[in-house]
């Protein structure tokens, strides 16, 4: 076992695949009881970085934990301390929600009695105790999504890998898998790994984020601090009377003023490092040029922005349907027991 208590470890993880480099010397740390993001165009490496992680693909170089062991070394144990939850809808439609987990329950070695408790608390974690013996075909795709996670976590693992949990649903069961994950996170110790395409999402639920593109991961930390991470976070709208020209040229030069610009509709916008500061500042400049201010704002650039400014694209411009979605693998345990 490795002796960093961290959930997730990468070291100079690298993966080729003939001459194309999938995963480009990837190092990062994921903490126990953290719910950790993977944001990135496809083809930017995260699948084939999970697929690593999940013990599905080898890498080419470098080194990988999960849960304390050794991806390359002893797939077997990260296998029994991970659940998985794909992004294609897997569940089998022609049982019901309780013999799908049931069925997962012995996949993974666990006696009758303990798997049937586990079943049902999870259903009754997830809304779906008054329709476990229902078929699956008769779910909605929230529910589904919802049986799936719960399927996930019926070995009790220590990682949970979710890619896309929420694609394809309507805003109402987006929320319901948002209110789920929120409430694992406050009553266990539960590492999640997160991939989505999802800005408000990823922003919501996450702890920390990793931009990943190219195979590198180009950025990483807090919400705020990738925010932090771009010239000009802070966005200053202004209206003035009159022509606006003067009041530009009067803000030009000022320390805090990293870029000016004017709207169609005759609003400047500027972009500064710290709108705390510089609003006073622009707000004295602009009394002294004779500029009456009739509107003022100030937002900090959102998460879209971030995206963009470190890949150079919009997220929701790449297609996910060109994705390769995550597997499900039955892990067997490492040693064959007997069911009872």
């Amino acid at each position: 076992m490795h002796a960093n208590p961290a959930a997730i470890q990468a070291a100079d993880l690298t993966k080729r695949f003939g001459k194309f480099t999938a995963v480009d010397h990837v190092t990062f740390e994921v903490g126990r009881g953290e719910l950790f993001g993977l944001l990135g165009p496809n083809g930017a490496g995260k699948t084939t970085l999970i697929r690593i992680l999940t013990t599905l693909l080898r890498p080419t170089s470098g080194q990988a934990w999960v849960a304390g062991h050794d991806v390359i070394r002893a797939p077997r144990r990260v296998r029994q301390e991970i659940g998985v939850v794909p992004q294609a809808l897997t569940s089998d439609l022609e049982l019901t929600a309780w013999q799908n987990l049931d069925i997962y329950g012995q996949f993974y070695g666990l006696p009758r009695a303990a798997r049937h408790a586990r079943a049902d608390h999870l259903l009754a974690m997830v809304g779906l105790r008054e329709r476990a013996h229902d078929m699956v075909a008769t779910y909605s795709g929230g529910m589904r999504r919802r049986l799936e996670i719960a399927r996930g976590l019926i070995h009790m693992p220590r990682v949970l890998f979710l890619d896309e949990p929420t694609l394809g649903l309507d805003p109402q069961a987006r929320r319901a898998v948002w209110e789920l994950l929120e409430q694992l996170r406050a009553e266990s110790e539960l590492t999640i790994s997160l991939t989505t395409h999802y800005m408000d999402e990823a922003e919501k639920l996450c702890d920390r984020i990793a931009i990943i593109d190219g195979g590198k991961i180009v950025a990483s930390g807090t919400t705020q601090q990738l925010k932090a991470m771009v010239k000009g976070s802070d966005r200053i709208k202004l209206e003035v009377t009159g022509d606006p020209t003067s009041a530009i040229t009067a803000l030009r030069g000022l320390p805090y003023v990293l870029e000016i610009s004017q709207d169609s509709d005759g609003a400047i916008t500027i972009a500064t490092a710290d709108g705390a500061h510089a609003t006073p500042q622009m707000i004295e400049r602009l009394e002294q040029a004779g500029a009456k201010i009739q509107a003022m704002s100030i937002e900090q650039i959102s998460l879209e922005d971030v995206f963009l400014s470190f890949t150079g694209r919009h997220l929701r411009e790449e297609s996910t349907s060109r994705a390769a979605p995550l597997p499900d693998p039955l892990f067997a345990p490492a040693q064959p027991r007997r069911i009872t």
